[in-house]
């Protein structure tokens, strides 16, 4: 059913998104899994980068939806966890140090740091063999969350 707009010299203005080359695919898709890289310098932009991409060509291109999202749930991941899992480790391990578990703690704490430090690297290695894979135009499915987008987006 069309509706008659009710002034006939305006008429009825609707946005249907264009499709995305496969290079222009490509490219995007290459630039949210590099987002990572500003994590670098930033310490997070490149996760709000990443959800950016998402959001404004999840109708334009389901290719760049995908890895976007992966890119951002990977990035939150690994850069927002381990700075939240330190900050409650060594916390418990301050707040507790006036007992005897606190100096127990301190150990495992001295262990798992640079541990959890290491996620931030891993992020930044997967996130360039993603672009770089991405840039040539196969599939990329990130660890841990590739299955779950790809059942969100496609709704499976």
């Amino acid at each position: 059913m069309t509706q008659e707009p009710t002034n006939p010299q305006q008429p009825i203005v609707q946005y249907v998104p264009v499709p995305l080359t496969p290079s222009e695919e490509r490219t995007w898709a290459m630039l949210a899994n590099l987002s990572v890289l500003l994590n670098l310098v930033t310490g997070f932009l490149g996760v709000l980068v990443a959800l950016i991409i998402y959001l404004v060509f999840r109708e334009k291109s389901r290719y760049v939806a995908y890895h976007a999202m992966q890119s951002f749930l990977f990035q939150l991941i690994f850069w927002g966890a381990p700075g939240l899992i330190l900050a409650v480790v060594w916390g418990l391990t301050g707040a507790l140090s006036l007992v005897l578990v606190g100096l127990l703690c301190i150990p495992f704490a001295c262990v798992l740091t640079p541990l959890i430090l290491l996620m931030p690297v891993i992020s930044l290695v997967y996130g360039v063999l993603a672009a770089i894979q991405t840039s040539q135009g196969r599939d990329f499915k990130y660890w841990l969350v590739g299955d779950w987008v790809r059942g969100t987006l496609t709704g499976e």
